[in-house]
């Protein structure tokens, strides 16, 4: 069309040179510059002469590149789409211009111009799009070095990966010249291979969008000319293809990769010659070769494996699952079976992991990994060092997500992660596969890659265990020592405390598997064991510490001897090394003095220790069992220089102080460590020997920290850190003297009379008249310390009470306490002396000097609180109202509130421990007080649940105060605030339970430990009135988010290991998962009476709260599905009524027997219908009064039994159970079979096999007892059976009646013998299809100790036929059949493929596109089809139209209203199809105009509507311009927009519902309309914007 309206314009005026000057003048409008290139392109194609050489020069200079430089300058303010435009224009303009100009070349001048320009910074975009005109204009020969000069340019700008806009011109430009080959395609070519590598995404996407214009030139097909490049044989061509196919971010690069990868393949195939391109690397084979004599299997291979990119690109993973077996193959086809090594270079099969790795959707992450990690099960691939690098790299990138880890489906609980042992067997076959000199390097670089990153708990110890699985080889040296410890810091940030032990133990495994001992010293392991918590992991009587200690033995004489000169010790040997390291320790620094003389570190007392202990255990394994003496030999040898220290500390009084330290820390890490945390097979006789050397010392020591306690030694903030010590070690050994028994003149004992004396005389002094300086207010600090100190002694050994605290210093103690006496700060310039708060110098684990007076003072707070509590406790007559001017109660109360308001949260256990014992006294009194208290004792003990130290101890001391059954008793009582205020925290508690896992287990267990021993004497009055306590716990357990759900199944997972993971062994199981407080209140539930009055009060206010529950759950809103919170809640309810109502008497049932009648109406779960459906079986058999209830239900209203007539049929299959205790079973027999044979004529099916399966055991109960009245029916019963059994052969009812009978619940399942707590809380939840979530084993509830089990009682014994039974098919016939079927994919079959809607081909246009209009930079075609669809109300049909108008490329999609978009429903069914396709939004009242104007640009408008003169979709033919119009889903198209409709298009029926869904027709109309505008929809051509010129328009 151009052309002929160029032709026009020229025959119309002879004088071509001023037509152009006519249209240089004036404004350089888009249409003006148009027209201008047409004139010019037309005038070119007439020949030489067409237009003088002077004019084009004009036109070129004069008005051309002014042009380009003003429009490509930043000043231009136009639109962008409609610059481009004018850009576009002008240089396939100027293109013509230097073609007409001849010589001398006008084109060359442009072209050294430009780049004298783009050298100069000034214009890049206008010159690169000048050199982009005149580009192609070049000579190969003369201008040759300007080709070059101009390629290179190009290139250096196109690969900058800036993303600037003369980035995609310098594309465009290299694009233009290669196409022109020859000679300037061999200088973009060499252009590009000079640039360096691609080093990210910013400019590996550029480069392939050059490549990917230029692949016809640079990918030639057979017969091309001799001598023009080949991308095939340039290493650099394919490593930039492989990084785009496996690293690129966008799909678009990605794509061009693969068009890429598939043209070299096919030319490949079509010249018929062999090629090949080395590995630049050298490192493995060709990155690309090919061989005529292996064509087909070459076809083949890069046939799969473009598939399985293209697949890839869907992102869905019931796409990709079955593509996966042919990844397979290209490892069968990548491995040379002669012999074994790598035919095809493995970065190619790397990359399809690596896009797997990197996808949103993270079921498919997981499926690469698994994939990737089963490769070495089905055959050893060689060893390649990119594969090396790629676990090193995105696998260990992959593995770093906690999210596939869990659990498959189907998997039980604690059975482990699939993907954890798999990576296990995978790193064990790998690591043994490699080469000797690789293995070292692997390994080191592997724990080094785990230290770059902050690793969740799941992925570190599942790493971990894997490395300790690796076979035991001499691999790591000093560096792999270093990393270990460098990841076993990395355990150290997760919360998780068992998970971190666990990966710590498995840490130290791999130390002592692969580290090289004679590279390593005694040192250098010292420092790396003492990294390990023994608290957590490395814990003395564990196998591990056993492990340990066998290692060391073997390897005792093999370690490194630490370099001459070193600070290491040089010994060799362990007895050696321990012996110089305690003489290290024990020795005084020389630069020990009385100003820097601060605490020492603890660290070094600790390894001291560890080592000490470690030898000792080494030594007993030299000897025979029972030589005690040469054990204690060795350890006195190792001890001598610490004991002989400790002698001297009571009589030498110049011991250097420093020294002193270092000595009581190491005793207290000695006694601490050498604790065993596990039982052993034979005595241990060193705990015993230790303490024997420590008791001999006693003497000396607490002389010495009598007269450092107490004669004013003490005087700076870092002497605070000291008393503690010194306090610590005191207590340390009253604990001792305990063990061993008290003797008289106990140096313990005799210790305590003169020390309380002068805490109490440092107490009372004042100082009148002087400022407090900072050594009166250290050494008050440190006697409150001290007392408080002897305080708990004497509580917790009672041996020490008669000398401690008598009844006459008690008065003169307590008149010293001024409750939250403050200490004043010391004088300024006595504070200046204070360590700064971030001192280096102050101890980590005793930091009150470390943070600043503040926590002083907070620290004598707490020390006042420890000595109230015991003085309350042990004197209480001595506390009330004293002529020694004792404070009241009340008062103590008040001052109780201000230290809470004071004291951190680490600090208030005292306060509450007092709290616990004024409150009864004060509740009746001063009530509110009291609930103030609850109040302020709840908010400190919430605040602190993020700190895992501080609050559960709180928590447990407050549940203790609130929770005592004496305030509980009085609180209810008095049912005033304090009462309301004691429900209100129980809620509180159970809301922080679904945010802190744990806090309610430990108020349940309180209460029902407290409620045991009241039960026990007969009476439940206090449980009475907290009903609803129970009642939440019967109910409890919240829905987990995965995550979640995940660290509970892999700490279920380490549990279940047992003694093998030491950390099971050192850290006692806390019982807090969710389950336990069930656990807690169902065994609370088993102890109780049925005969017995109070408990029978207490189950009955249960049971019916609980049916009310009930009620409420199956009435609420919320959705209700299968293991959904409303199922399980409901589940609870009726398992806790399971075992409370067949314990109630008549009396009671008569009053919530409709209730439970009534729940069997109700649709329920298969799991809460069998309970249901046992508690009426239970109920009936022991009282069959109620059988009245049960026919009655059989005879309720046709739409009341509709879903519930199956529960009240499976109740009749039981009837010999319900019948045992009635005397006359005749009637009842005849009653049954009536019912049955009623139902059998059911028009439902399941409803007649339900009553077939009741008819024939009530039939057999019938002829085993002789029922003579039923004589008359034999035969009807028996031929309807019988048809039953041998009948029902069409379709599945044979299937299905076989299934119905074999169900559990009717085959196996006895009401009676198997009423235990197996069967309710495991075997049934288990067999209904409930998640494991909700499975109960006995054994959780025999090893909850908390609240006793009833000796001898039948809850406890389970009856094993259930348990070996698996889910039926009957609750659940679709389950798994999907899944088995796409679980296991041939990989012959035939799999989908998800079209990818962009342009086929090499696209040129792709180099232009606009950073506008997503759908536009994918090369998506639209067509001139509108659809309207501002009628149509519901989000779920307009999301769905959404998605198919952009599917099928309509121009736009009209709605009334743009808020539909945000809605859930429409955004799931339109899958983001709103992103790529205009919306448009018109109200339903401005349709009218909207139509009109359509119609007046030439839209013809369309009805999709039923009328008198419609036409059918079969026989109607759409313009290409046409707008549809949709109705409404009710109303359809009313009757006035009809009348503005051009014609009407109704879709040809053959049924008799008169109409179709109003999406699913308008998706019929638009497929018809795409059908018959044909391919041109499907490949539509480019956008003015995206075309450069005429001649690059799209060809089909």
């Amino acid at each position: 069309m151009e052309s002929v309206l160029a032709e026009l314009l020229l025959s119309q005026d002879r004088d071509p040179q001023a037509l152009l000057g006519s249209l240089c003048r004036g404004e350089a409008s888009a249409e003006r510059v148009e027209t201008l290139r047409f004139l010019l392109q037309r005038l070119e194609d007439r020949g030489a002469g067409a237009l003088p050489e002077a004019a084009a020069r004009e036109v070129a200079a004069g008005f051309l590149v002014p042009l380009l430089r003003g429009r490509a300058g930043p000043g231009a303010s136009e639109a962008p789409g409609q610059r481009r435009r004018v850009l576009r224009a002008a240089g396939a303009a100027l293109r013509s211009c230097a073609r007409l100009a001849g010589a001398p070349p006008l084109a060359a001048a442009l072209a050294e111009e430009a780049l004298r320009e783009l050298r100069a910074a000034r214009g890049a975009e206008a010159a690169l799009e000048v050199l982009a005109a005149v580009g192609p204009c070049l000579r190969p020969r003369e201008d040759g070095p300007l080709l070059e000069r101009v390629a290179r340019a190009a290139a250096a700008l196109a690969l900058g990966g800036d993303a600037r806009p003369e980035d995609a011109a310098a594309a465009r430009l290299l694009s233009a010249l290669g196409q022109g080959g020859g000679a300037a395609l061999r200088a973009v070519w060499g252009a590009l291979a000079a640039a360096g590598a691609p080093s990210g995404p910013g400019r590996l996407g550029p480069e392939l969008q050059v490549l990917s214009a230029l692949a016809e030139q640079l990918l030639p097909e057979p017969g091309a000319r001799h001598g023009d490049p080949d991308a095939r044989r340039c290493g650099r061509f394919w490593k930039t293809v492989r990084d785009g196919l496996g690293g690129a971010e966008d799909g678009l690069t990605r794509r061009r990769a693969r068009f890429l990868l598939r043209r070299a393949v096919e030319v490949s195939a079509g010249t018929g010659a062999d090629c090949a391109c080395a590995d630049p690397a050298g490192t493995g084979p060709s990155l690309f070769w090919w061989s005529e004599k292996k064509k087909d299997e070459l076809l083949k291979f890069w046939e799969t494996y473009i598939l399985i990119m293209e697949t890839l690109e869907g992102n869905q993973i019931h796409v990709i699952k079955p593509v996966l077996p042919k990844l397979n193959s290209l490892f069968e086809y990548a491995v040379s079976e002669e012999n074994g090594c790598w035919l095809f270079h493995p970065s190619w099969h790397m990359c399809i992991y690596k896009r797997m790795f990197e996808s949103e959707n993270k079921s498919l992450t997981k499926e690469g990994v698994t994939h990737f990690l089963e490769l070495y099960e089905m055959k050893p691939l060689p060893f390649s060092p990119e594969l090396s690098e790629f676990i090193i790299g995105p696998l260990m990138d992959a593995l770093s997500e906690s999210s596939l880890y869990g659990r498959s489906p189907g998997q039980l609980v604690g059975s482990g992660s699939p993907l954890g042992l798999k990576l296990q067997t995978f790193l064990v076959t790998y690591v043994s596969l490699l080469p000797e000199d690789v293995k070292r390097s692997f390994l080191l670089r592997f724990l080094q890659r785990m230290t770059d990153r902050h690793w969740c708990a799941v992925p570190i110890l599942f790493l971990s265990k894997a490395l300790a699985g690796v076979p035991r080889w001499t691999a790591l040296g000093v560096e792999g020592l270093l990393a270990l410890r460098d990841v076993m810091q990395c355990t150290m940030i997760t919360h998780q405390t068992l998970l971190r032990g666990a990966a710590q133990c498995y840490l130290l495994q791999t130390a002592m598997h692969l580290l090289d001992v004679e590279k390593v010293s005694l040192s250098e392991v010292s420092t790396f064991l003492v990294s390990l918590r023994q608290e957590e992991s490395l814990g003395r009587g564990t196998t591990l510490w056993t492990e340990l200690c066998e290692w060391l033995h073997a390897n005792e004489a093999c370690f490194r001897q630490s370099p001459a000169g070193s600070e290491d010790l040089q010994e060799t040997s362990l007895n050696g090394f321990v012996k110089s390291l305690v003489q290290e320790y024990i020795r005084s620094p020389a630069w020990e003095t009385e100003e820097s003389c601060y605490m020492p570190d603890w660290s070094e007392a600790r390894l001291t220790a560890l080592m000490v202990l470690l030898a000792v255990d080494v030594e007993g394994m030299k000897t025979p069992f029972g030589e005690t003496r040469r054990t204690q030999n060795v350890l006195r040898i190792f001890l001598d220089p610490l004991l002989d220290a400790l002698g001297k500390l009571g009589t030498n009084a110049y011991v250097p102080l420093l020294r002193a330290d270092r000595c009581l820390q190491l005793l207290l890490k000695l006694l601490h460590t050498c604790t065993v945390s596990a039982p052993t097979s034979q005595d241990d006789e060193v705990p015993a020997l230790l303490e024997s050397s420590v008791l001999s010392a006693t003497e000396s020591v607490a002389q010495f920290i009598l007269r450092r306690l107490t004669v004013d030694e003490l005087q700076s903030v870092a002497d605070l850190e000291r008393g503690r010590l010194y306090l610590l070690v005191f207590s340390q050994l009253a604990s001792l003297h305990a063990k061993a028994g008290w003797k008289r003149g106990n140096p313990v004992c005799r210790l305590i009379p003169p020390l309380k004396n002068a805490c109490i005389r440092h107490l009372q002094q004042t100082a009148e008249g002087q400022e407090p300086t900072l050594a009166r207010q250290i050494q008050r600090a440190v006697s409150m310390a001290t007392l408080a100190t002897v305080c708990e002694l004497a509580d917790q050994q009672p041996g020490l009470r008669p000398e401690s605290l008598d009844a006459g210093p008690v008065d003169r103690l307590l008149s010293a306490l001024p409750l939250n006496q403050t200490l004043q700060k010391p004088l300024a310039e006595e504070q200046s002396g204070l360590p700064s708060l971030g001192s280096s110098s102050c101890l980590e684990e005793l930091p009150p000097g470390a943070q600043g007076w503040g926590r002083v003072v907070a620290q004598f707070i707490h020390d006042q609180w420890v000595c109230l509590s015991y003085l309350l406790k042990s004197h209480q007559a001595l506390v009330p109202g004293t002529e020694s001017g004792v404070l009241e109660p009340a008062e103590m109360m008040r001052a109780a509130l201000d230290a809470l308001a004071v004291l951190p949260a680490d600090g208030v256990l005292p306060v509450f421990r007092c709290m616990k014992m004024l409150v009864p006294r004060l509740l009746a009194s001063s009530e509110s007080l009291c609930t103030e208290s609850f109040d302020a004792a709840w908010k400190v003990t919430s605040s602190g649940s993020n700190t895992r130290l501080v609050f559960w101890p709180n928590l447990k001391a407050f549940v203790q105060f609130v929770f005592d059954d004496k305030v509980l008793t009085a609180a209810a009582k008095l049912k005033g605030q304090a009462y309301l205020k004691i429900k209100e925290i129980i809620h509180k508690v159970i809301d922080l339970s679904a945010v802190r896992t744990g806090v309610f287990n430990v108020l349940i267990a309180h209460c029902c430990r407290s409620w045991v021993l009241s039960a026990s004497q007969g009476a439940l009055t206090v449980a009475k009135n907290y009903c609803e306590l129970v009642l939440e716990a019967c109910v409890f357990g919240p829905v987990f988010r995965r995550d979640q759900r995940l660290i509970q199944d892999v700490q279920t997972y380490i549990e279940s290991l047992g003694p093998e993971c030491a950390a099971n062994v050192v850290m006692e199981s806390t019982k807090r998962e969710d389950c336990y407080v069930r656990i807690c209140a169902v065994k609370f539930l088993c102890l109780l009476e049925g005969s017995n009055v109070s408990h029978r009060l207490f189950m009955e206010d249960l049971v019916t709260k609980l049916l009310d529950k009930d009620e409420l759950v199956s009435t609420s809103r919320a959705r209700y599905y299968e293991n959904s919170l409303q199922h399980r809640v409901k589940n609870r309810i009726w398992q806790t009524l399971l075992v409370l109502l067949p314990r109630l008497d008549q009396n009671f049932l008569n009053g919530v027997i409709d209730k439970i009648f009534q729940a069997g109406f109700t649709n329920n779960q298969a799991s809460i219908k069998y309970s249901v459906e046992w508690v009426i079986i239970l109920v009936l058999h022991k009282f069959p009064q109620f059988l009245p209830k049960l026919w009655a239900c059989f005879s309720s209203g046709e739409e009341k039994l509709k879903t519930s007539i199956c529960t009240f049929l499976s109740v009749l299959s039981h009837l010999d159970i319900i019948v045992q205790n009635i005397p006359e079973k005749k009637p009842v027999l005849k009653q049954a079979l009536a019912v049955a044979m009623q139902w059998c004529l059911s028009h439902n099916f399941s409803v007649r096999l339900y009553a077939l399966v009741a008819l024939k055991k009530v039939w057999r109960l019938c002829c085993a007892m002789g029922v003579e009245e039923c004589a008359v029916w034999t035969s009807v019963i028996e031929r309807g059976l019988g048809q039953a059994e041998g009948l029902h052969t069409a379709g599945n009812a044979r299937r299905n009646w076989q299934r119905v009978q074999d169900h559990f619940f009717f085959a196996h399942f006895h009401p009676l013998e198997d009423y235990c707590l197996e069967t309710i809380f495991h075997a049934l939840p288990r067999l209904s299809g409930l998640v494991e979530e909700e499975w109960l084993p006995l054994d959780r509830f025999c090893s909850f100790t908390d609240v006793p089990s009833c000796a001898g009682s039948r809850w406890l014994l389970p009856r094993t036929p259930l348990l070996e039974l698996r889910p039926g098919e009957w609750s659940q016939q679709d389950a798994g059949s999907a899944l088995d079927d796409a679980g296991s994919p041939v990989e012959g079959a035939n799999v989908q493929k998800k079209v990818i809607p962009w342009r086929p081909g090499a696209p040129e246009a792709e180099l232009e596109v606009e950073a506008q209009g997503r759908a536009a930079r994918l090369g998506k075609a639209v067509s001139r089809l509108v659809v309207v669809a501002s009628l149509v109300d519901k989000p779920t049909n307009l999301g769905a139209l959404c998605r198919t108008c952009e599917v099928f490329g309509a121009a736009a999609l009209v709605v009334g209203s743009l808020q539909c978009v945000q809605d859930r429903q429409f955004q799931h069914l339109s899958v983001s199809a709103e992103q790529w396709l205009p919306l448009v939004e018109v109200k339903p009242a401005q349709l009218g105009d909207y139509l009109q104007q359509k119609k007046a640009e030439g839209y013809t408008v369309i009805g999709a509507e039923q009328t008198a003169r419609s036409a059918t979709l079969d026989q109607y033919c759409f313009p290409e311009k046409s707008l549809l119009l949709l109705g409404n889903e009710r109303e359809g198209i009313p009757a006035r927009l009809i009348q503005q409709l051009d014609v009407c298009v109704e879709i040809p029926q053959q049924g008799v519902v008169r109409s179709l869904n109003v999406h699913v027709s308008a998706a019929l109309l638009i497929w018809e309309y795409t059908r018959q505008r044909g391919k041109p929809t499907r490949h539509a051509p480019p956008s003015t914007e995206q075309s450069g010129s005429s001649e690059m328009c799209w060809k089909e």
